[in-house]
């Protein structure tokens, strides 16, 4: 069983920062592939960020990409995203998930493990 505690969310205008942390119990995270998902009001979860387990292959939506950073410390048991450049429609709330298997996907059935969200609000 793993479970996954995000923070770091908050308020920031539309061209400012975030880095979103999750912070993950078990001693198999080191195994997991990582991924960031989001929701805004009433849309559908989809996908943002992904790591495979050493955080040598990442994947990203296109519409971070280039903004956003997924990566990881497993000695830390955290998985993290550096948000740049934010824009309104970024506005969601943000889960990270864990995938017990070693490759990332951008499936959300493909992970298990889910934490409880953390909301990114972006001002215009």
């Amino acid at each position: 069983q793993v479970q996954l505690v995000e923070s770091g969310g908050g308020l920031v205008q539309a061209g400012g920062s975030l880095r979103l942390s999750c912070a993950a119990s078990g001693r198999t995270f080191s195994s997991y592939a990582m991924g960031w998902f989001r929701q805004a009001p009433g849309k559908e979860r989809e996908f943002v960020a992904a790591s495979s387990w050493s955080g040598g292959h990442t994947y990203y939506a296109d519409s971070v990409k280039g903004r956003f950073t997924i990566s990881r410390d497993n000695a830390k048991n955290t998985v993290y995203l550096q948000m740049s450049s934010l824009k309104p429609e970024d506005t969601a709330v943000y889960y990270c998930a864990a995938r017990p298997l070693p490759i990332a996907t951008m499936d959300p059935h493909e992970y298990n493990y889910w934490g409880q969200g953390t909301q990114v609000t972006v001002s215009s």
